[in-house]
């Protein structure tokens, strides 16, 4: 800009011409506030038509220089904006799916004279590190609405033996939803839990075992517990 101001002034001192329309035309972006001009602008430029395009010209580049500045402020806003959405896109991604023994062999969890959490050993997916596999327990990471699903397992060993199927999903301890079936009719039986939950942020979600039941299970994994975010609240 101080070349261009450099060659205005000495386009005045050796009295060139220009022609007044050479640095000016319309532009498509919006207008912004032209710089003061004193009291005698208007006669300078019938005076001086030379000097007069290259006021023009300077003027016009201050308004490109204004318009650019503030759209390259505003794009760098949008930026920021993007990417901050993206991190809490990522952040905010919650899935497990696991079930109940990794080993192949089939066994039986229970039972035990008290109700305890049923800890499943064998991970699927573990989206978030979401799930404990010593405690068994699901801790939610962010407020919003879980889809969560239970299926349960049990085989009696033979035919006229006692078979005591029951498992319940419980949040902070409170059951939200289970079933339970002892019989000696039935040498197998299952059954399956799917709900949707509003959950917050710390809450804990388990599978429990009452007292006197029992899960079976072995390479096929009959037995799982998966529950993933369908949509947030933060």
């Amino acid at each position: 800009m101080r070349a261009i101001v450099l060659l205005c002034l000495l386009h005045a001192a050796y009295g060139q011409t220009v022609e007044p329309d050479m640095f000016t035309q319309d532009y498509l972006w919006e207008p912004v506030d032209e710089p003061s001009q004193g009291p005698n602008a208007d006669n300078a430029c019938e005076v001086d038509r030379g000097s007069c395009s290259c006021c023009h010209s300077v003027r016009e580049m201050h308004r490109l220089k204004t318009y650019f500045n503030a759209s390259l402020n505003e794009l760098d806003m949008l930026y920021s904006q993007t990417i901050q959405s993206f991190s809490k896109m990522k952040d905010g991604r919650t899935a497990f799916s696991v079930a109940l023994f990794s080993s192949g062999n089939f066994k039986c969890f229970g039972p035990f004279t008290n109700n305890v959490n049923v800890v499943y050993e064998h991970v699927f997916l573990n989206l978030g590190d979401v799930y404990n596999t010593t405690t068994g327990i699901f801790t939610v990471p962010h407020s919003g609405v879980y889809s969560l699903a239970l299926t349960v397992y049990s085989d009696a060993g033979s035919q006229g033996a006692s078979l005591v199927v029951c498992a319940n999903l419980q949040v902070n301890g409170i059951v939200v939803s289970g079933s339970t079936d002892s019989n000696t009719q039935d040498q197998e039986d299952s059954f399956t839990i799917a709900v949707a939950l509003e959950l917050n942020t710390g809450d804990e979600v388990a599978v429990s075992l009452p007292a006197g039941c029992f899960l079976c299970d072995d390479i096929s994994h009959y037995n799982t517990f998966s529950a993933f975010l369908l949509y947030c609240n933060e």
